[in-house]
Order: structure tokens, then sequence, then C-alpha cells
């Protein structure tokens, strides 16, 4: 069994959604795991959210191409989160949350603190977008 198919597999078994190569080095050299990453992304079982995050896939109904399992609402928290940034909520969530405010938040802006990132991770034309509060 090669190191696509070990991985495949791992992924498959996994309960967790989002992952980076790091998660998968006890199957082989860091860049024997990149190879079999690209190449599950190009067989549709993950897509690729930003550089060094993956996250599982389906075939989308309308077009067939993959995309990710969940929105990007969901996934783009779960992977800051793996990469070590503590979260805190929005202020649009907090003010919604409170009464102050009857507008609804989109989900896709995210309170990082005073922690600096420059990652972008997202899909298909949809960031996230980073609030220093």
């Amino acid at each position: 069994m090669n190191i696509t198919d070990r991985i495949r597999r791992s992924i498959r078994n996994r309960a967790e959604l989002v992952f980076r190569p790091a998660d998968f080095m006890p199957f082989g050299s860091e860049a024997s795991v990149k190879r079999a990453l690209k190449d599950l992304t190009d067989l549709g079982v993950l897509v690729r959210l930003g550089v060094g995050i993956y996250a599982k896939a389906k075939p989308s109904i309308i077009s067939g191409k993959p995309i990710p399992i969940l929105p990007i609402e969901v996934l783009g928290p779960q992977a800051l989160t793996k990469l070590g940034i503590r979260l805190k909520a929005s202020i649009q969530t907090t003010e919604y949350n409170s009464g102050r405010s009857t507008q609804i938040p989109t989900g896709l802006v995210v309170n990082i603190g005073k922690q600096r990132i420059s990652r972008k991770i997202g899909f298909n034309g949809k960031f996230l977008q980073y609030e220093h509060a």
C-alpha cells in the first residue's frame, strides 16, 4: 500500500475535517506527504483551503467538482485553531448576541485579538476576514 492510499484511509477514518501536512508525517517524508496530499486534492478527496491547510471534500451537486464538506464559516475557525490561533467572538457576533444589533453576522469575520496572521483561508473566492479587537 503506497503513502497516498494510507493517507486516504487515515482521512476516511478521522472525525476531524481540517488537516495539515504535519498530521501525516508518520507516513513518510515531508515531500512524499505533500505529494500525496496534492494527489488526493486532484482526486477530489481533499480541497485546499490555504497554504498547508486541507479539508475533506465531497462532489458538488451542481457542477460535480469537489467542494468542502462544510462551509468555510465552519472550517475556517477550525483551521485557525489547528494553526494555534486563539479565536474570540467577532464584534458583530457579540453585539448580535447581546441584543444591541439585529444585523445577523456572516461568520466570515473572526476576531484574532492582537495576534498577527497573514495567511488567507478560504475556498472558491470566499475568504475569512480577520478582526483585531
